[in-house]
């Protein structure tokens, strides 16, 4: 079994109670951070290994390994094979920085995109624009309804009743 599909049983198809998948989820942020600060803190060297390899360096299991892999591989610059990933296949850590910025905001992961490493690595306003753009990029925005007596929106002239809402 490929350590994706290992990873996903355990963390979302596990009978947990509450109190245990939060444990098991608190925990796993806490590792989650604690690789970012690291990989966060030197950009200019663009992390790489085995899965094993990875997880020993940053000090988590390989099937916690496997769930940052997850994670983060939508902002990689070159997406892992994470579907076939065993713990020798060689995976890279190299990130678009405003992808994942962007993405850890579409996540609603606060305690990822306001860590200190982000100061030095986009400014202020670039993250301000980019949370924006995600939080748009959300947003449904309806129409103005047409009322039945307003000038149809083809451009007829007629009442909208009268015209294309006639069959409305």
């Amino acid at each position: 079994m490929a350590l994706l599909e290992t990873w996903r049983k355990l963390a979302y198809e596990t009978e947990m109670d509450q109190k245990q998948a939060a444990d098991f989820w608190n925990s796993y942020f806490i590792q989650e951070k604690g690789i970012y600060e690291k990989i966060l803190a030197t950009p200019e060297e663009p992390v790489s290994g085995t899965v094993k390899e990875l997880a020993d360096r940053f000090g988590v299991e390989v099937l916690m390994m496997t769930g940052f892999l997850d994670g983060i591989n939508d902002s990689l610059k070159e997406a892992n094979p994470i579907e076939t990933m065993q713990e020798d296949t060689v995976v890279s850590l190299d990130y678009d920085k405003e992808k994942l910025y962007y993405n850890m905001v579409g996540c609603k992961a606060d305690w990822l995109y306001e860590l200190p490493q982000w100061d030095s690595l986009l400014s202020e306003e670039r993250r301000k624009e980019l949370y924006k753009s995600q939080k748009l990029s959300g947003t449904v925005v309806k129409d103005k309804k047409i009322g039945r007596n307003d000038p149809c929106p083809c451009g007829s002239g007629k009442k909208y009743k009268k015209c294309c809402g006639m069959n409305a």
